[in-house]
Formats: C-alpha cells, structure tokens, sequence
C-alpha cells in the first residue's frame, strides 16, 4: 500500500486538532524514519502551539544518552524492539516540555535484516505524561521509501488512537 504526502499530513492534522484542543504538546524519537514524524508535523503552520520537539536518535549511543535507553536493554532485546521502542518513548518525554511522545526504531532496508528481525521490521513507542509507555512491532513491506512511510503513517495512527482512549 503506497502512502503518499497528502495521506500522510492528514494525519498529522488530525493529530495536531487533538493536541490543541487538549493543551498538550508532542516529543519524536525516530531512528529509522530519520525525524520524517518531526517533518510531517512540522509542515504544518502552528505547529509550534503544540510540536515541543524531534530527536534523531539514530545510533545506540543517541539512544543511551539523549533518551536514556539503557545500554544493558540494547543489548539484551536489540535497538528494534518493544522494549527499547517504549524507553526511547519515555525518555522523550522525560527530557522534554511536552505531554506525549511517539518513537520509532526499525529496519527500513534494503540491507540490516535478519531472520529474526527481517527488513520490514518496525517497533514503535508511544509514552503519555502519566508516566506509562507501550511498544508495538509491525512489519511493512516495500523498498525503503515504502517502509519508512508506513512507519511514519502507523506512529501517528498510534498516538491518534492512544489520545481517543484517553
């Protein structure tokens, strides 16, 4: 299924609509999607009424020391994992002003799979303010661009769906 910029900044509308509505502000911690999330918000105009911040936390030491993922939980369950996905989540949220925070960690390809964890792999974080964070795994399909978009589209599906529950 192809996700294209349009589909993809109707979600972050919708988002940003539930954010304001709610006084509440947002955090990303992305590796795999590079701050593609940050930028799909952030396209929005007044996006700084309610989007605190992005962090590319690409390596494990970005991870260990900007989100305080702890270097014993990379080791133990790998970068791509629930586990590591909901503490860079709540790490996000812990070192920043905002309310909420989304993280995404995967392997978009082409190369990095294994049989354990093929390309296609993706695990998300979603972390509220009252100090709860859940991790998801998926796995798309497609080349890079396919994977990374659908990363970004089910990051903010997640959080979107999370804020309902409320």
């Amino acid at each position: 299924m192809r996700i294209d910029d349009e589909a993809l900044s109707l979600r972050a509308s919708a988002l940003a609509a539930e954010l304001k509505a709610h006084g509440r502000r947002l955090v990303t911690a992305e590796s795999c999607t590079g701050g593609w999330i940050a930028k799909v918000c952030t396209d929005l105009a007044g996006s700084s009424d309610w989007f605190e911040r992005g962090l590319v936390t690409y390596s494990n030491d970005a991870k260990t020391s900007l989100l305080g993922v702890r270097a014993a939980d990379l080791h133990r369950f790998g970068a791509v994992s629930e586990e590591v996905a909901a503490a860079m989540a709540m790490g996000a949220v812990r070192n920043s002003d905002a309310d909420y925070a989304v993280s995404v960690s995967g392997i978009a390809g082409p190369g990095g799979g294994s049989p354990e964890k093929p390309v296609g792999t993706v695990c998300f974080g979603w972390a509220l303010s009252d100090d709860t964070a859940e991790g998801e795994t998926c796995l798309f399909a497609g080349d890079r661009d396919a994977i990374r978009r659908q990363s970004v589209a089910h990051a903010l599906d997640g959080l979107l769906a999370r804020l309902g529950r409320r």
